[in-house]
């Protein structure tokens, strides 16, 4: 599953004049000259595509006999998708643009950004759950773990699962007159408690109130050093969130589903814990790209889950 070339340059294309089946394909093939990097051959007749996966008699000369000729998918299990947005190299966008544009194939080739073309083969993008708070919109680090997907040649393709708890919807979970958040959030759209309860925000030092804290364990720290006391508390922390959620205790447990997610009491370091892996709140995108291959090595480690294979070490 997850066959992904490493380098567009391995994949060739070639019009046939044959019918694509194992047999055509093979006495078309056998015996022609290809590229010394050329692995992989797609098969075209007409608007039918098939992938062959090819050996060479040497891959020193520039040109090289193929020996041996093998399909991979025919054109009953294969799609052609032009996606211009889309970077061949990078397996994530890969296995999305299988998803959304040719769901029901074994094999998806895409012809993407500067014209290159690669393909996905059995695409099973590894699920991955972000537990997130909102606002702000969007999510931060389920958009930033998705910028970093956008440019992860090397890593196999990820499907995200975002788990977003709204702010607003967890202080009214606990009603009060008065709600302290711990600032203000991003794009001017903040949290949505009852119309007819007040407001303040913890950054702004207001003057001490009768609320209830909508914060986690640094939140409250904070106001114990501003205000010399204790006060009930919302614990909005993901990671706290994570650890108690039914829904994602069952994905990782049924599913080996790990979560992403993050907590202000890490500064520098990850940890991981239970199928959890927690990245600092204001993680850099070097920490998410870090955090994303800890989830993918607890995928693998209770799951094995297929990761691409690659056709040759090295990069493009």
């Amino acid at each position: 599953m997850n066959l992904v070339p490493v380098q567009y340059r391995t994949v060739s294309m070639a019009s046939l004049p044959v019918p694509l089946d194992e047999r055509g394909i093979r006495q078309y093939l056998i015996g022609r000259p290809a590229y010394r990097r050329t692995r992989y051959i797609i098969a075209r007749n007409g608007a039918a595509c098939a992938l062959a996966e090819v050996a060479k008699e040497s891959d020193k000369p520039l040109f090289s006999p193929i020996t041996e000729a093998t399909v991979l998918a025919g054109p009953d299990e294969t799609a052609l998708v032009d996606a211009p947005e889309v970077d061949t190299a990078v397996p994530t966008e890969l296995a999305g643009v299988a998803a959304r544009r040719a769901p029901g194939a074994r094999c998806v080739i895409v012809r993407g950004r500067y014209g290159h073309v690669s393909f996905i083969l059995d695409p099973a993008p590894i699920p991955i759950r972000v537990l997130e708070t909102v606002p702000p919109w969007p999510p931060k680090l389920v958009d930033q773990i998705t910028r970093v997907l956008g440019l992860a040649e090397d890593l196999p393709p990820v499907k995200l699962l975002p788990d977003l708890v709204d702010l607003g919807e967890l202080a009214r979970r606990r009603p009060a007159s008065h709600y302290l958040f711990p600032c203000r959030a991003g794009q001017g759209d903040g949290p949505a408690p009852p119309a007819d309860a007040a407001i303040s925000y913890l950054d702004e030092i207001p003057e001490r109130a009768p609320w209830t804290l909508v914060g986690c364990a640094r939140s409250e720290s904070i106001h114990r050093w501003f205000y010399g006391n204790d006060v009930p508390v919302v614990d909005m922390c993901p990671r706290t969130l994570a650890r108690r959620s039914d829904a994602t205790r069952a994905d990782f447990e049924a599913g080996h589903v790990p979560v992403l997610t993050k907590c202000c009491l890490l500064e520098e370091r990850i940890s991981v814990e239970d199928g959890i892996v927690v990245v600092p709140w204001g993680a850099t995108l070097a920490q998410i790209r870090e955090g994303l291959e800890r989830a993918l090595a607890l995928a693998s480690a209770v799951a094995a889950p297929a990761c691409p294979r690659m056709a040759e070490p090295g990069r493009r």
